[in-house]
């Protein structure tokens, strides 16, 4: 069974950063694509970012471009996902998923089979 566990949230002032790590355990050989999730309260869960199994394909939701960079180290089986110049607005529970043979097209909750617990981040100041 593919586990995710995320690590690395925490409470940020406004313009601070944080690195998110997702690492996986289990059978890892049918793990492609890392999408990163996360959920607001009062919002529902919307993807942020995801990247190929490669690295050679990467998207992001428009509201975190140029601020969020995702990557992963396939020799520790984890994702990463650095985040810079926070705002309020980025608070929320983020989540790593992947779901087997999906590409790097950020998608809904529903179309992914395996979640981390989530990591919660907080700006505020």
């Amino acid at each position: 069974q593919l586990q995710f566990v995320e690590s690395g949230g925490g409470w940020v002032q406004p313009g601070g950063s944080l690195r998110l790590s997702c690492e996986a355990s289990g059978f890892t050989w049918d793990y492609d694509t890392i999408t990163w999730f996360r959920h607001a309260p009062g919002k529902e869960r919307e993807g942020v970012s995801c990247i190929s199994r490669g690295g050679g394909i990467i998207n992001y939701a428009d509201s975190v471009k140029g601020r969020l960079t995702i990557s992963r180290d396939n020799a520790k089986n984890t994702g990463y996902l650095q985040m810079n110049s926070l705002k309020p607005e980025d608070t929320a529970v983020y989540y790593c998923a992947t779901t087997a043979g999906r590409p790097c097209v950020l998608g809904r909750p529903s179309d992914y089979a395996y979640w981390g617990q989530g990591t919660q981040v907080t700006v505020s100041s």
